[in-house]
């Protein structure tokens, strides 16, 4: 019987369940990238990336294997009001108004937002513009992200704050070095037993060995 191999390419990988997507497949905006096995607890990704225009260019970026529960929200840098004159107004969208559009010095923007591989994103979170999220944190429910998060932290609240490390220093940084989100389909299979293990002292002994 032939192996199972996953398919990234697969925009509904659950038979039956429309309510899980995977987001690469699905992309037309190509000022959104995303890698494979990301997924979304929905059905149309790209509703949950807001005020997003092509005029200011910033992308969202995400990595592989990242976990987005419903109602994440990504709010990009055309949310942004000019802050450095007497009003916060954008006369210059209704197009009845006499004013120019700002040049984009004058605009607060935040730069790309770019997520990390293997992020999980808990329900109603809100990303906001320009964050950069490192592999392997975790977002708590609810949470406003406006500063960066450093990679296998947990963080929540609004504005998200650190909760705790998710391991210590050491297993962080062979996480970080063994990269397991680029490995091949067949070595991610063979690495399932070490990335679920509980037992942390062994999985840092496994990527040891891995990484000599």
């Amino acid at each position: 019987m032939p192996a199972k191999t996953p398919d990234p390419n697969v925009i509904q990988p659950i038979a039956n369940v429309e309510a899980l997507t995977f987001v690469k497949p699905a992309i037309k905006n190509p000022n959104i990238i995303v890698g494979d096995f990301t997924y979304i607890t929905d059905s149309d990704f790209e509703s949950h990336v807001t005020h997003h225009y092509d005029f200011i260019g910033d992308k969202l970026i995400i990595g592989k294997f990242c976990q987005i529960a419903a109602s994440v929200e990504f709010v990009m840098n055309g949310a942004n009001h000019q802050m450095n004159a007497a009003t916060t107004y954008p006369f210059y969208i209704f197009g009845t108004w006499e004013q120019p559009a700002p040049a984009q010095s004058d605009l607060p923007l935040k730069g790309d937002t770019v997520i990390g591989n293997d992020v999980w994103i808990g329900q109603n979170a809100t990303i906001l513009p320009g964050v950069h999220i490192g592999d392997g944190a975790i977002i708590g429910a609810n949470s406003v992200v406006a500063s960066n998060v450093a990679p296998y932290t947990i963080v929540a609240g609004n504005p998200a704050k650190l909760i705790r490390k998710r391991f210590d220093d050491e297993l962080t940084a062979l996480l970080l070095k063994f990269k397991w989100w680029d490995k091949s389909i067949d070595e991610i299979n063979s690495l399932i037993p070490i990335l679920t293990s509980g037992d942390l002292e062994k999985v840092k002994a496994e990527l040891k060995a891995r990484l000599v």
